[in-house]
């Protein structure tokens, strides 16, 4: 009986570092495509093909214009509006970005006033979010099309 517990034991044993190597492959599988896929977001690259550009000017170009924007992938003809008002979501995400953006502003900021809530701290603030302004929209755009990417592939 001793030897079937052992055997039993040992088959448990091993049917669970067969299951855990599987799945830390799977985690590790899962990990890169994320990964992958936020480089691809960060980098302006079509989330279909990876290769063509989203915005013509890049993620990093600072200008006073609209940003512009393909309409489709010049690669692979992957359509970035899926219909019209697609992008009306990516504006809470730009929002997010721009309370994340003033959190941040803050907690940087806060240290070199006096007082714990000085008003001094508001400027400073608003001219980070309207510098960064174009840099949200066009991030907020990509991250939307990414959140709306055929992930089954």
């Amino acid at each position: 009986m001793a030897s079937y517990t052992k055997c039993l034991f040992c088959a448990l044993i091993s049917e669970y570092t067969k299951l855990s190597k599987r799945n830390n492959s799977l985690i590790l599988l899962k990990f890169n495509r994320m990964k992958n896929n936020l480089l691809n977001l960060f980098s302006n690259k079509c989330p279909n093909c990876s290769k063509g550009k989203v915005f013509k000017n890049g993620l990093l170009n600072f200008g006073f214009s609209f940003p512009k924007m393909n309409e489709k992938c010049p690669n692979c003809n992957f359509k970035f509006e899926k219909e019209p008002g697609f992008f009306f979501g990516a504006m809470f995400v730009n929002y997010a970005i721009g309370c994340a953006e003033a959190l941040i502003t803050y907690f940087i900021a806060a240290p070199f006033f006096d007082k714990t809530f000085d008003l001094r701290i508001f400027p400073i603030i608003g001219t980070t979010i309207l510098l960064l302004s174009i840099f949200n929209i066009k991030l907020s755009r990509l991250i939307w099309i990414y959140i709306f990417k055929n992930y089954s592939k």
